[in-house]
């Protein structure tokens, strides 16, 4: 019998269940099997098919020469009831398990996941980053960060942060990301306050929000190494959400010569 592929989805030792959990039941959905990688608890790179670097805490502002500046931002928009009722179950989980670094920063996470990025991409692997994880995708590619993005809303256009597919992001004609969506525009969630500002080495800009702020990246000469700014994890019931883990799983499933599930 062939063997599943094996999908790492890296974290913090503090906190992060519900987002593991929900990361783990959407890799398996698409027939994978998904590995929690944490600073204390890294793993046996050479077992990984593909990477998720998961969210979380912000990345350290010295990766990018800057010096730290942590604040926090309010939210509002349109949902459906499934909408609602999946972001109502998944808020009080969060709100139940969360955990939070006292200092904000998380530099062993920082170290490992900067490490895992540049093993995925000597060895070809499919990468997702999801929310951090984009930001420190950009980042370990020479890349920097909007640590306020306040700057680029309004009284009428305040940055919504909810669980809830609230936020409108367009999707470049020909990303890879527009491609696998099958879908120029479509509303998403979003838990941050920070996003991309300069770009990486080779990293392409590939979903944006109407205002400019970045929403997604990839990377023009890799197979499969795509950030999003929101949380694919927590919309289960989205279907076209839910093919951002399906390409992973099918870009490890080829890259690694295995029959798909």
């Amino acid at each position: 019998m062939a063997r599943r592929v094996t999908i790492g989805v890296t974290g913090p030792d503090r906190g992060g269940l519900i987002a593991w959990l929900m990361t783990a039941l959407a890799v398996r959905r698409c027939g994978a099997a998904a590995l929690r990688v944490r600073p204390s608890k890294p793993v046996d790179k050479a077992r990984l098919d593909a990477l998720v670097i998961g969210g979380g805490t912000d990345v350290d502002p010295l990766h990018y020469g800057e010096e730290g500046s942590l604040e926090d931002c309010p939210d509002t928009r349109h949902s459906s009831l499934l909408d609602w009722l999946v972001g109502l179950v998944l808020g009080a989980f969060r709100a139940v398990f969360a955990r939070h670094s006292p200092q904000g920063y998380d530099p062993q996470r920082d170290t490992l996941e900067q490490d895992m990025v540049r093993h995925a991409l000597a060895q070809g692997l499919p990468v997702l980053g999801i929310c951090r994880g984009a930001q420190l995708m950009n980042v370990a590619l020479g890349g920097s960060l909007y640590q306020d993005i306040g700057h680029f809303y309004t009284e009428d256009t305040s940055n919504v942060r909810s669980i809830l597919p609230r936020k409108a992001i367009d999707i470049e004609p020909d990303s890879h990301l527009r491609r696998m969506l099958a879908t120029g525009n479509c509303y998403v969630n979003a838990l941050h306050n920070q996003s991309i500002k300069r770009l990486g080495r080779d990293v392409i800009v590939s979903a944006r929000e109407p205002n400019g702020v970045i929403q997604a990246i990839e990377k023009r000469d890799h197979r499969f190494f795509i950030g999003v700014q929101w949380h694919p994890e927590y919309m289960p019931q989205s279907n076209v959400q839910q093919n951002l883990f399906r390409g992973l799983v099918a870009s490890a499933t080829d890259n690694a010569g295995l029959r798909r599930p």
